[in-house]
Order: C-alpha cells, then sequence, then structure tokens
C-alpha cells in the first residue's frame, strides 16, 4: 500500500477546517447562528457529523473561531481601502468608513453580530472583540501619521459613526443615503482636531 505522506494528511486537515469554517460562516452571514449546527455544517460539507468533533469540540469554539479568522480579512479591506485613498485625512477617513459600511452592506457584520443564546453570544463577543480592536488599527495608524496627539481616542470617536451608520442600515436604511451622511459627519469631525489659532 503506498504510505501516506505526514504533509499530505496536514493539508487534507487543513482544507477540511477550512470547509467546515467556510460553511459556519455562510450560515452566520444569514443572521442567525442558532443555524449553525454541527449536523448543518456536516450537510453542508459532506462530513459526517462526528467528524466536526474532531476539529472543534463544541459550537462555541467553532462561532469563536469564525469571527476571529474573518477579522484578518476584514482589517485587509480597510487596509487596502485606506491606501487607495491617499494622503489627505478628510480622503483616508472617508476610505474608512466606507469600508466598513460596505462590509455591513454585504452581511460580513452578521457574522459578528449573530447569536442564538447567551452561550453564543458570549463565544462571539470573545472573537468579536479582538476584531474590532483590529479593525482600528489602520485608522489609529493613519491619525498618528496626520499628527493625532491621541490617535486612539479619536479612532474609537470616529468609530462612534460608522457604528450608528451600522445601526441605521440594520433598520433598513437605504445604504448610500446613510453612507454619505456618516461620512461627511466624520469627516467635519476631523476639524474638530485642527489646533486652535494663539492668541498674538
Amino acid at each position: 500500500m503506498p504510505k501516506i505522506h505526514a504533509a499530505s494528511v496536514a493539508d487534507h486537515r487543513a482544507q477540511q477546517r477550512a470547509a467546515l469554517l467556510e460553511a459556519a460562516r455562510e450560515l452566520l452571514a444569514e443572521g442567525d447562528a442558532a443555524k449553525v449546527t454541527f449536523a448543518e455544517i456536516a450537510r453542508r460539507t459532506g462530513l459526517a457529523r462526528n467528524s466536526v468533533y474532531k476539529y472543534f469540540p463544541d459550537r462555541g469554539h467553532l462561532l469563536t473561531e469564525v469571527v476571529r479568522e474573518a477579522a484578518p480579512r476584514w482589517t485587509r479591506h480597510i487596509q487596502t481601502a485606506l491606501a487607495a485613498a491617499g494622503d489627505a485625512p478628510e480622503d483616508r477617513v472617508a476610505a474608512y468608513v466606507t469600508a466598513q459600511l460596505m462590509m455591513v452592506r454585504d452581511g460580513e457584520h452578521r457574522i459578528a453580530r449573530a447569536t442564538a443564546d447567551e452561550q453564543d453570544a458570549a463565544a462571539l463577543r470573545e472573537g468579536a472583540k479582538a476584531a474590532h480592536r483590529a479593525l482600528l488599527d489602520p485608522l489609529v495608524a493613519a491619525l498618528r501619521d496626520l499628527g493625532d496627539e491621541d490617535p486612539a481616542l479619536t479612532a474609537r470617536f470616529l468609530q462612534g459613526f460608522v457604528n450608528a451608520a451600522t445601526t441605521a442600515l440594520e433598520a433598513g436604511g437605504d445604504y448610500e443615503a446613510v453612507r454619505d451622511r456618516a461620512v461627511r459627519l466624520a469627516v467635519a469631525a476631523l476639524g474638530g482636531l485642527a489646533p486652535k489659532a494663539q492668541p498674538g
């Protein structure tokens, strides 16, 4: 019999794990963590239900891992948008707000927000907390480059506009109208960072 190389086994396991996470991500993007059952994930991936337990001991671990693995993708999306925006502070903040709201529009945000019960909510929050910190990093870096004396605090304030816009979108608001207003408010807020003129 041919030998099964360790690398082949590792690759196979990695592919299976990725398929399980992708199935869970798709279910979460539909907006309800209650849909994420090992039976449904097994059905979508064509694996036996018991096989899912070889990769994740329970749903909490699976849900947390989905959010944690999504975070780098979200961060890359924002970093790419900021890089394309150039150096003007107004353009970079506008790009930051727009990039996040695009992800909300496309369903990515529901991955971090979907919950079925308190246990799921705790698991998702654990992963989402790190993800949200990572999302702020590109904006903090941009504000630091602009000479902001407290870029982390400013980033949290600007994120507030994004959070409010997200709530508006989830309530059925028109994407373009909500995005445009959020961008205008966030950009206008930069004016408050300008150093005050010293009396002569």
